[in-house]
């Protein structure tokens, strides 16, 4: 399959009891990835508690990866910020070897306006040495990239190749796709939406549930690729509860309970990120001894 296209999984970071970082459960989980379908993998974004690691621990995360991997699936980085000077600086002088692309967040915070998200993404553009996915999430950045800036970038930087949609309307992502050159691709960042998205001319996800429930979820996009709407569904509305359960306390509260209820790793999470409380804990390990 072309790379990025499909079903990718923004990583967990695992910790110790300690709180350093668990490289063992690391490797586990990329194995079991790899193992069950996934297509290709994002390290340090959200999902993996990126504003709390140290560049010590980053580093670190980076290498068990690539380790863990064995080249096996491409690999996406997470580089971004709300400092355009700060990314292009990171992009110029961090050791890539070993990644594919890279996924880099909107501006968050500063809440630029359009021009100030294209001149962004101009400047990360012409600085990084690897492919760019853009990645859209209003809910953490307090401003939405439209689509018609998505589409002003994807026609003038050729190796802006593709787009994390979060904003989580199905309405601008249906728009997006009719507007953006044939071979852009956008990529749902909601698991809820991934199968319409797909359906309606995405490329799949870069997905949290999809960490926890990796041949099921996979095997939902490909279907959803292939046009197999019934089959898609039926995988979909089987996922479906899951998804709500480990957003309802936030990410990667949720994900890490369930990862934890399967074994595969400590449910510890850093400040100011807590644990799933105990009733929502409590659901999730319900849905996994049923699912």
């Amino acid at each position: 399959m072309e790379s990025f296209v499909g079903t990718g999984v923004a990583l967990i970071t695992p910790f110790n009891d300690d709180l350093s970082v668990d490289t063992a459960a690391l490797t586990g989980l990329v194995k079991d990835q790899i193992e069950n379908g996934i297509e290709y993998l994002v390290v340090l974004g959200t999902t993996a508690e990126n504003a709390t690691l140290s560049h010590e621990e980053k580093e670190l995360v980076k290498e068990t990866v690539i380790k863990a991997n064995e080249a096996k699936l491409p690999l996406m980085l997470g580089v971004g910020g709300n400092n355009t000077a700060g990314v292009v600086e990171e992009l110029k002088t961090s050791n890539l070897d070993g990644f594919d692309a890279i996924l880099s967040v909107s501006p968050y915070y500063n809440k630029p306006t359009q021009e100030g998200i294209y001149r962004h993404f101009k400047a990360v553009a012409e600085a990084s040495p690897l492919p760019i996915i853009l990645y859209n999430v209003p809910g953490r950045t307090a401003s939405n990239i439209l689509p018609e800036t998505i589409n002003r970038i994807a026609r003038n930087f050729k190796n802006v190749i593709g787009v994390k949609e979060a904003a989580g309307d199905i309405v601008q992502a249906m728009k997006l796709i009719s507007m953006v050159p044939e071979d852009f691709k956008v990529i749902s960042g909601d698991d809820m939406i991934t199968l319409p998205m797909t359906l309606a001319g995405g490329k799949g996800v870069i997905s949290v549930i999809g960490q926890g429930l990796p041949r099921e979820f996979s095997d939902m996009v490909r279907a959803g690729l292939k046009s197999n709407v019934a089959e898609a569904y039926k995988l979909h509305y089987k996922i479906a509860p899951s998804i709500d359960l480990i957003f309802a306390e936030g990410n990667p509260a949720g994900i890490k309970a369930l990862l934890a209820k399967k074994g595969m790793v400590k449910n510890n999470l850093r400040l100011p990120l807590v644990e799933a409380s105990e009733a929502l804990t409590a659901r999730i390990n319900d849905f996994m001894d049923r699912f």
